[in-house]
C-alpha cells in the first residue's frame, strides 16, 4: 500500500506553485489601452456683421411738471381734484377755509370808510379856510396847515384802499385755481389738514410735449450729445419704434446709482401716455453694420485669467488651444476682439473634456439611409 505525503509536505508544494504564477505573472507586460479619438463638432471663423445694439429702459414723463400750493396758510376744507383727472386752466382743484381772510377784508373795507370820512373833512375844511384867506381874516400859514391836514387824510385813505386790496387777494388765493391744463399726477394733501403757504396740494403734468427718461452708466455718457437721434420702442404701443432726439443730458451723475439721467424729446402728436415703459436705442451707441468675429459661447473657456478656444489642425487632426480677447456680447454670441483669423477651424462643442495635442475627430450628424442619399455632401458650418 502506498505511503500517503504528509499535510507539511502538501503546505509545502502549494506554497512553491503559487510563488511560480506570481513570477510569471510578474514578467510579463499588459498593453495599455489606447485613447479613444473623440469626435468633435468644429465650425470656421468668418467675418459677419454686429445685429444688436444698446437699449435703455425709460419711463415717459411731461415736459414740464407743476406742483402747486396755496399762497396763504390754512385749513383745506375740500379738495375738488383726483389722481389721473383732466383739469383746465381756472379750474379750482382744493379751498382753504376763508373765514379768517373774509374778517380781514371787512376790517380794511371798514378803514377805508373811515379813511374816506376823514378826507372829506379835511377836504371841506380846507375849502373854508380858502375862503378865509381870500377876505384875509386867516394868515397863510394857517391855509398851509389845513392843505397838509388834507394830503396826509388823503394818504391814509390810499394806505386803507391797498390794504383792502390786498385782503381781497388773500382771500382769494383761499381757492387753488389751475393756472395750466393738464393731467392731475399726485395728490400730496387731504380735507381737514392745516397746511402752510407753498405746501405742495396737487401735482399737475401740463399738457404738451413728452419726455423719455433714462439712465446711461459713465462709460457711455460721453457718446450721447443734445441733439443726437434716438429710437423709441414703447411696449404699450405693441413695440411701435417712435422717433426722439436727445433734449437734455444731467451734467453730473446720481449719487446713488452712478449714473446720468438723459431726457428723449417726443412729437406731443404721437407720445403714449404718461407713465409708459419705453426702450431707447441711441444712435451713437448703435453697432449694427459693423463687421466682427463671432462664436457661439459654447465654444469659449476659460485658461488661466483669460478665454480661450480650442483651434483644429486639419493636416495633422489634434487641437491646440488658443487664446481670444472678447469684446463684448451680440445676442448669444461673444465678439472676438483679437485671436483668431477667417478661416480657422474652432471646436464648437465638449471644449471641457480635450487636452492639447490630442487627436479628435470631425463628428457627423447621423443620418437616414434615405436622406444621406438625398443629401448633398456637407459642409462645415461657418462661425461668422
Amino acid at each position: 500500500m502506498p505511503k500517503l505525503p504528509s499535510p507539511l509536505h502538501s503546505r509545502y508544494t502549494l506554497a512553491l506553485a503559487l510563488a511560480a504564477s506570481l513570477a510569471v505573472a510578474a514578467c510579463s507586460k499588459t498593453e495599455a489601452n489606447p485613447e479613444p479619438v473623440r469626435a468633435v463638432k468644429v465650425m470656421t471663423v468668418g467675418v459677419d456683421t454686429f445685429k444688436s445694439g444698446y437699449e435703455f429702459a425709460g419711463e415717459v414723463r411731461p415736459r414740464v411738471e407743476s406742483r402747486l400750493g396755496f399762497r396763504v396758510a390754512g385749513k383745506i376744507v375740500k379738495r375738488q381734484a383726483e389722481l389721473g383727472q383732466r383739469v383746465k386752466a381756472g379750474q379750482v382743484l382744493a379751498q382753504l377755509d376763508p373765514r379768517d381772510f373774509q374778517l380781514a377784508a371787512d376790517a380794511a373795507r371798514a378803514q377805508v370808510a373811515a379813511a374816506s370820512t376823514n378826507r372829506d373833512l379835511a377836504a371841506a375844511d380846507f375849502k373854508r379856510y380858502a375862503t378865509l384867506k381870500d377876505q384875509n381874516f386867516i394868515s397863510g400859514a394857517e391855509l398851509e396847515r389845513r392843505e397838509t391836514s388834507l394830503k396826509a387824510a388823503q394818504a391814509q385813505l390810499d394806505q386803507a384802499k391797498a390794504q383792502l386790496a390786498s385782503q381781497g387777494n388773500q382771500a382769494g388765493y383761499t381757492n387753488l385755481v389751475a393756472d395750466v391744463s393738464g393731467v392731475v399726477t399726485a395728490v400730496e394733501a387731504e380735507s381737514g389738514q392745516v397746511v402752510t403757504a407753498g405746501t405742495p396740494i396737487v401735482r399737475i403734468a401740463q399738457d404738451g410735449p413728452r419726455d423719455v427718461v433714462f439712465s446711461v452708466p459713465e462709460d457711455k455718457i460721453v457718446a450721447i450729445k443734445p441733439g443726437s437721434d434716438v429710437s423709441v420702442r414703447v411696449w404699450a404701443n405693441g413695440g411701435t419704434a417712435l422717433p426722439g432726439k436727445v433734449r437734455e443730458v444731467a451734467a453730473s451723475a446720481d449719487p446713488v446709482t452712478r449714473t446720468y439721467s438723459v431726457k428723449v424729446s417726443l412729437d406731443a402728436a404721437t407720445a403714449p401716455a404718461l407713465g409708459s415703459t419705453a426702450y431707447v436705442s441711441p444712435q451713437a451707441l448703435s453697432h449694427v453694420g459693423t463687421p466682427v468675429i463671432k462664436l457661439p459661447t459654447g465654444a469659449l473657456r476659460k485658461e488661466g485669467a483669460g478665454t480661450a478656444v480650442w483651434v483644429l489642425d486639419k493636416a495633422t487632426m489634434t487641437v491646440k488651444s488658443q487664446p481670444v480677447q472678447i469684446a463684448t456680447a451680440d445676442g448669444n454670441e461673444a465678439v472676438i476682439a483679437a485671436g483668431l483669423q477667417p478661416g480657422m477651424l474652432v471646436v464648437s462643442a465638449g471644449v471641457h473634456v480635450l487636452s492639447p495635442g490630442q487627436k479628435v475627430t470631425i463628428y457627423q450628424e447621423k443620418v437616414s439611409a434615405v436622406n444621406a442619399v438625398a443629401q448633398a455632401p456637407s459642409t462645415l458650418p461657418v462661425a461668422k
